[in-house]
């Protein structure tokens, strides 16, 4: 009888063949870390083209952060109009901002690369507005900390290979997959990098590639016939 693959030896075997098929990339992120947090509140829910137009209309009508902050709150709601659910991130940046520079009297966070990953982790989640997939990103990306981002295409594709649970919420899968993987942050990233890439490019929302995807003979959403129920992919709407 044949034991099925341990969760963590899907993982790496998934990581392995991702690696291959896309190559390995060196860690990057954009060169300003309030950028990166920025710009990772923008791109709640929206297309990465709507995040650039929204960051960069917001910093033409407001050239400095104090001019964010301060800026009439509608202002600022037009100003990132692109980005979906501008009413709700408006807010959520000029909180950030006002807590930032009553905390440390700038809008600048380059000290987090001399915290420890856990406290610079705590840092950041303690602020308004900013949920472990943002803090992740930003400690991956601009400081190299060994924390995983699991977005919507890294939790979906991961649920359907079968690394994690079908019931296995994205909050949940940072610590679980996080645990499978050495805690280097090139690996990370790369990890991060191509599971975000597969979910865009092949293993989409309603219309999985199936047949393009290199992942296929190990998929566990693939041998089902597709039918298995996985809390990371919405219900088809039904027609009226």
């Amino acid at each position: 009888m044949q034991v099925a693959p341990s969760s963590a030896t899907k993982t790496l075997e998934a990581h392995e063949r991702l690696n291959e098929y896309y190559g390995i990339q060196d860690v990057y992120g954009r060169a300003d870390p309030m950028h990166e947090l920025i710009g990772t509140i923008l791109s709640h829910r929206t297309t990465h083209a709507n995040e650039v137009t929204a960051y960069r209309t917001m910093r033409e009508r407001f050239p400095t952060w104090e001019q964010v902050r301060d800026a009439p709150l509608e202002e600022l709601i037009d100003a990132i109009k692109t980005a979906n659910y501008p009413e709700v991130k408006a807010p959520y940046i000029q909180n950030l901002l006002r807590h930032l520079f009553q905390e440390t009297g700038a809008a600048n966070i380059d000290f987090l690369a001399d915290m420890d990953t856990e406290e610079a982790m705590k840092w950041l989640t303690d602020l308004p507005g900013i949920g472990l997939k943002t803090a992740t990103l930003l400690l991956l990306f601009n400081f190299q900390k060994p924390v995983l981002p699991v977005d919507t295409h890294v939790h979906r594709v991961t649920q359907r290979v079968g690394a994690i649970g079908p019931k296995v919420s994205a909050e949940k899968a940072h610590t679980l997959l996080l645990s499978y993987l050495p805690k280097e942050a090139k690996v990370l990233f790369n990890f991060h990098k191509h599971f975000y890439w597969h979910g865009q490019r092949v293993c989409s929302w309603y219309s999985p590639q199936c047949g393009e995807c290199v992942l296929r003979s190990m998929c566990d959403f693939y041998q089902s016939g597709c039918t298995t129920i996985l809390s990371s992919t919405p219900s088809r709407k039904q027609s009226k």
